[in-house]
């Protein structure tokens, strides 16, 4: 019986944090890194970040997407935005985002929760 609770334990406290968890308006803070490359309307450096969720990697019209994004073939919601935001390079080896991830799993589900607000936003996203 001690096992099974030492493991639920670990279990439990090794589990990712989502963006249900998250705070957005932190995560609007935590956007602000993201605006070198991307905004949320238009493609810049970046593909545009509205219509971000439930849109399959490598998308956007008019973006010039890496060959590794455009065969990536996921469709972006919650978890695998969190898992490309920790460490982009290492989960889409050949990206050109160059960006070296948010380690912070609470930071990553705060700027999920903002992304998911903003995107969603029909005055933003229309």
């Amino acid at each position: 019986m001690r096992l099974l609770a030492a493991f639920l334990v670990g279990l439990l406290t090794c589990a990712p944090v989502l963006a249900a968890d998250g705070n957005a308006e932190r995560g609007e803070e935590i956007y602000t890194r993201c605006k070198a490359c991307h905004a949320l309307e238009q493609n810049r450096v970046g593909p545009r970040h509205c219509g971000l969720f439930g849109r399959k990697a490598g998308s956007v019209p008019n973006y010039q997407y890496s060959a590794a994004m455009k065969k990536y073939g996921v469709t972006w919601n919650e978890e695998t935005l969190d898992k490309f935001i920790e460490n982009p390079l290492k989960t889409v080896p050949g990206t050109k985002m160059g960006y070296a991830g948010v380690k912070d799993p609470q930071e990553r589900a705060d700027l999920i929760a903002y992304l998911k607000k903003a995107t969603s936003d029909p005055k933003i996203c229309d």
